[in-house]
């Protein structure tokens, strides 16, 4: 009887399942992010949120919740309601460098989300401001080893991936240089370009632009290969900091508790908008490079980020600020 109980059960709920995954969705959906209007994580999320609103037959928009290094849309997000109408383009700072510096943030990278997929990578590049009379890496270095305390770098905020790759710089190189958070990537690159900063890591999609028109001065890249788009810049291991691998990363995710099925309609819709060659030109074109790919791969590689980044802050000294 209770075998017989169990079968139906279980035919209830794989038909409630699939009713589910075919009338879902039926309104608008929108997608937070926690970074500032104009930034990657925003061109990323407009990219792939326009052909998604095509495959799935309602408007996606885009909700920039910048703020407290990512956290304040973060948590947004993780506190809204599970039923798929609520997704979160992630990156490597809300579910990498923040879960690893602040044991205290207001949601958990792993509990409180359900990975859809990893959507793209791309490399931080290290910048200076074109006044800086440096042309590589080791004169950036000597030069600030001639003014310790002096020159500063910029970062998209507090624990942000931006402060990571500064302050593994310091540390790998032994220079002494003053951080400076700002609300964001746009602010903080406004900064250099403006001359409050000498210079900043930055991932290519926000600096790409700036560093074709000369605006900025391109010294390495962060990544184990060079870029694609920037042949000509050498990786930091290239310039003489062998080990120093940080990388960006956008990945999309729904408030844990989301349904299997709609995780399920989000993974394959977006891994086909992903494989579409107008998104990989458009995306490519800005220096990404596409990594669709199953939630539990994605899930997998939160986790993995999370410890690199609580061993880089460990061996670098980074503490919360």
């Amino acid at each position: 009887m209770l075998q017989r109980i169990l079968v139906v059960t279980g035919l209830l709920v794989a038909s409630v399942s699939a009713a589910l995954a075919q009338s879902y969705p039926s309104k608008p959906i929108r997608i937070i992010i926690a970074q500032a209007p104009g930034s990657a994580t925003d061109v990323i999320s407009r990219v792939v949120g326009n052909r998604l609103q095509e495959s799935l037959g309602q408007p996606v928009v885009i909700e920039a919740r910048p703020g407290a290094g990512g956290a304040v849309g973060t948590e947004a997000a993780a506190r809204s309601a599970p039923d798929g109408y609520t997704l979160f383009m992630g990156n490597n700072s809300t579910h990498g460098s923040n879960p690893a510096l602040y044991p205290k943030l207001p949601y958990d990278a792993v509990k409180d989300f359900a990975p859809i997929t990893l959507v793209a990578t791309v490399p931080y590049v290290l910048v200076v401001d074109p006044a800086l009379p440096v042309n590589s890496v080791d004169q950036l270095i000597a030069l600030a080893k001639s003014k310790p305390g002096k020159m500063n770098y910029a970062s998209a905020g507090n624990g942000s991936t931006h402060q990571f790759c500064g302050e593994l710089l310091k540390s790998m190189a032994g220079i002494d240089v003053l951080h400076i958070p700002y609300k964001g990537s746009p602010p903080a690159i406004a900064g250099l370009l403006g001359g409050e900063v000498s210079l900043m890591f930055a991932n290519l999609t926000d600096i790409g632009s700036q560093i074709r028109s000369g605006k900025v001065k391109a010294l390495a890249v962060t990544v184990a290969k060079r870029a694609s788009l920037l042949p000509e810049v050498p990786t930091l291991s290239e310039a003489g900091l062998p080990g120093f691998e940080i990388g960006s990363w956008f990945g999309l995710l729904a408030p844990a508790g989301t349904p299997a099925p709609v995780v399920a309609r989000l993974n394959a819709e977006t891994v086909k908008v992903l494989g579409r060659a107008d998104v990989q030109s458009t995306l490519g074109a800005q220096g990404l490079e596409l990594a669709p790919g199953s939630p539990e791969q994605f899930a997998a590689h939160i986790k993995s980020e999370i410890a690199k980044f609580t061993r880089i802050a460990k061996a670098a000294g980074i503490k919360a600020e």
